[in-house]
């Protein structure tokens, strides 16, 4: 892929009468992740209409801090708890800025 900052949008949706602990586990991640060198934003949503989606909205300087972040043993935490507490698998897409 080309270097450059990465836009990433997770896709996230809690197993039924888990939201509460879904939230609370990401935004876990929030202040942790904010602090790696380089993240430009890292900010999570929730849906208005389906409150069981969630969604992280995030900048990286470029893939490698990309690939650092996912490595991180809070975000490896989070994976190996994922399949207890999220409903489907992670959606992800990488984007880049055209403009």
């Amino acid at each position: 892929m080309e270097s450059g900052t990465i836009t990433v949008m997770a896709l996230i949706k809690a197993k039924e009468g888990m939201e509460d602990i879904v939230k609370q586990e990401l935004l876990s991640l929030v202040e942790h992740t904010r602090k790696e060198s380089g993240c430009l934003s890292y900010d999570l949503h929730q849906s208005t209409e389906i409150t069981s989606y969630f969604m992280f909205y995030e900048t990286w300087v470029n893939n490698e801090a990309l690939d650092k972040h996912m490595a991180m043993p809070y975000i490896q935490r989070l994976i190996e708890k994922s399949t207890e507490i999220f409903a489907d698998p992670i959606q992800v897409t990488l984007w880049r800025k055209e403009s």
